[in-house]
């Protein structure tokens, strides 16, 4: 990467660290404070948990369309100014309503999206998949450190406090986006760029793809449910304060990492036996906390075996998606796949505080089993993936006569799964299978027909 890139893709991460650190502080302990809230109900203690994602999943979009038109920076900025009011609504909560109103403001800051597009304009496609690494590393480590730190801070600031804490980090990230992130020359536009609706049809057409996109909704769907259970298993079952959760938490994640790396080592190699084994892990988490009562012990190797699983698959499901994806549609794929996770975290939160009302947590694991269960079944069901990798090339054709012959001529090299031109952008987009395909025929291609050709692999 070039320093103008790294001080991008640093100060993007920075930005979406902050953000997501606070978010994350409050799902280990939410469930307490709500529940003792004015007019709580375990059907609004799964809703307060789950609000942000139902308007994340249904404003990514919008806001990704807007940064289209009036900036990415502009929209970014308003997007953490109303996660910063979502955090003040939830702060100053005094019923479980205003709860639920502040987490829904929250997620209505849906920044996701046009971060990500911000990402593509500021690097160079070859750094693209680099980039996005870090950034999704980022969003993994908040993670951690939330779950280890959220109950500690509730501890000493009380929820509210870290609700307040939350504003602060939030309008940190500001001063980094306006002064340390580059500006833009231009949006860049392209099939792989973000979401298109014209796409969309052909991405619910294709049973891998979908079942990968329910896979991350179920995934979510279990995060969420377990965070409406598990809070209330250690507190009442297992007799421990809120301030002292940290102590199963942080050893449990922290072996959960030396745990997911065969999964993720394995993955490399043989992706769909990996992914069934994570899944079976996952699955296996959720029998154990249904049969084995409220045992701290069984709690304790149930949640290892869950963030192994849960860990694993966040790793694997994004690059599958990206991989499945067809010629020119992986913003539209990731797109839909992204919107699947928030409405996961949003069904997940409801449908944990309406079982756990019912059936009280051995209810809330049962259905969260029986979900993944399904998923296995379909994971199991399905053919071998068809993995490919995603080639752009950069042409200097501006016709579409042109555009038409060099389709052509690409659609016959050995290898090539699929081909997208577009003369308009002066790009070319190919799918290709690496067992067959060999990139010196490129070279043939463009000597043939007069023109040079920048390979880029997505």
């Amino acid at each position: 990467m070039t320093s103008l890139e790294r001080r991008a893709v640093a100060a993007l991460a920075a930005i979406f660290a902050l953000r997501m650190l606070g978010l994350f502080l409050v799902l280990p302990v939410l469930a307490l404070h709500v529940q003792d809230l004015p007019g709580s109900t375990p059907l609004l203690i799964g809703v307060a948990l789950g609000a942000y994602g139902f308007t994340q999943a249904l404003l990514q979009v919008p806001f990704g369309m807007c940064s289209d038109r009036i900036g990415r920076k502009r929209m970014i900025a308003v997007g953490l100014l109303i996660f910063a009011a979502g955090s003040v609504v939830a702060a100053l909560a005094d019923s479980a309503f205003e709860m639920i109103a502040g987490r829904a403001l929250q997620g209505a800051g849906a920044i996701a999206a046009v971060v990500l597009a911000l990402v593509a304009d500021l690097t160079r496609e070859q750094q693209r998949t680099k980039a996005m690494a870090v950034i999704g590393m980022s969003i993994g480590a908040m993670f951690i450190v939330a779950l280890m730190l959220g109950p500690v801070l509730a501890g000493w600031l009380g929820v509210s406090g870290v609700f307040w804490l939350t504003l602060v980090l939030t309008l940190l990230a500001l001063p980094v986006l306006w002064w340390v992130v580059p500006a833009p020359a231009e949006a860049r536009d392209g099939l792989d760029g973000q979401l298109r609706w014209n796409q969309v049809r052909f991405v619910f057409r294709d049973p891998q793809l979908l079942r990968l996109i329910a896979g991350i909704a179920i995934l979510h769907m279990s995060l969420t449910a377990l965070f409406v259970a598990i809070p209330l298993v250690l507190t009442y079952d297992a007799g421990m304060a809120i301030d002292t959760h940290w102590k199963i938490y942080v050893p449990v994640l922290g072996m959960s990492l030396l745990g997911m790396v065969p999964l993720l080592m394995a993955s490399r190699v043989r992706q769909r036996g990996a992914l069934l084994v994570a899944v079976g892990v996952l699955l296996a988490s959720q029998i154990v906390l249904a049969v084995g009562g409220g045992s701290l012990l069984v709690v304790i190797g149930a949640l290892w075996l869950f963030f192994v699983g849960f860990n694993s698959l966040e790793a694997m499901l994004p690059s599958l998606a990206s991989r499945l994806a067809p010629t020119g549609t992986k913003g539209t794929v990731l797109g839909i796949y992204n919107t699947s996770q928030f409405l996961g975290v949003f069904v997940g939160g409801v449908l944990g505080g309406y079982l756990y009302g019912l059936w009280g947590s051995t209810g809330v694991f049962v259905v969260v089993a029986g979900g993944i269960c399904v998923w296995l079944v379909l994971a199991i069901l399905a053919p071998p993936l068809r993995l490919k990798e995603s080639i752009q090339l950069t042409v200097g054709i501006r016709t579409p006569e042109a555009g038409r012959e060099l389709a052509g001529r690409l659609q016959m090299l050995p290898g090539v799964v699929d081909v997208t031109v577009m003369p308009s952008e002066g790009v070319a987009y190919l799918n290709v299978d690496r067992r067959t395909f060999d990139n010196g025929t490129l070279d043939d291609v463009a000597g043939t027909l007069g023109f040079s050709a920048e390979t880029v692999n997505g």
